[in-house]
């Protein structure tokens, strides 16, 4: 009974969102037109859709790429900025660390980029490394919401659901519609 209220619920929401054309470009944006839900940290921030989890990091002004070492395994990081270890440990989900990447921006802004092994809504990191850096259940609970409403633009690309509100059943990736 419960199961089928959640429906119900998703379901009026569905309604709610706009319909527009069956583009690439809707789903190429989505992130852009309905945001990311940011975790802060000490450092910067790191923030999550289905396929990646994305860590800004504020690097002093002028920092060059030559001193920054960024290890990247399937596990783990390692994360040196001027000889300053801001990130080590183990990862709080799998990444293939061979499509992973770093970029430094305007010598000021360092970010990584770590593309999940496993990409589902169901697949929400809860932090971004394993007792480190967790976000607290607020941001957990929008983050959740961001990635059930990306994987309904998937199922349903004709849909706009950037603007869209998600009430009811969505932790773990929301109900199977």
């Amino acid at each position: 009974m419960l199961q089928t209220h959640a429906h119900t619920e998703i379901r009026s929401t569905l309604t709610r969102v706009q319909r527009q054309p069956i583009t690439a470009h809707t789903m190429d944006n989505f992130e852009e037109r309905s945001g990311v839900v940011p975790c802060k940290t000490p450092w910067g921030s790191w923030a999550q859709t289905i396929d990646e989890v994305v860590i800004e990091v504020d690097v002093p002004n002028g920092t060059q790429s030559r001193e920054i070492k960024c290890d990247i395994r399937p596990n783990s990081i390692l994360l040196v900025v001027n000889r300053e270890t801001l990130l080590k440990g183990k990862l709080f989900g799998t990444v293939v660390a061979d499509e992973c990447v770093w970029t430094l921006e305007d010598k000021k802004l360092l970010r990584v980029l770590l593309v999940k092994s496993k990409r589902s809504a169901a697949n929400c990191w809860r932090s971004l490394l394993e007792g480190q850096y967790e976000s607290n259940p607020l941001v957990f609970d929008e983050m959740e919401k961001k990635l059930t409403l990306e994987r309904f633009q998937r199922e349903h690309p004709g849909f706009d659901f950037s603007g869209a509100e998600m009430t009811g059943n969505y932790s773990g990736g929301g109900p199977d519609l």
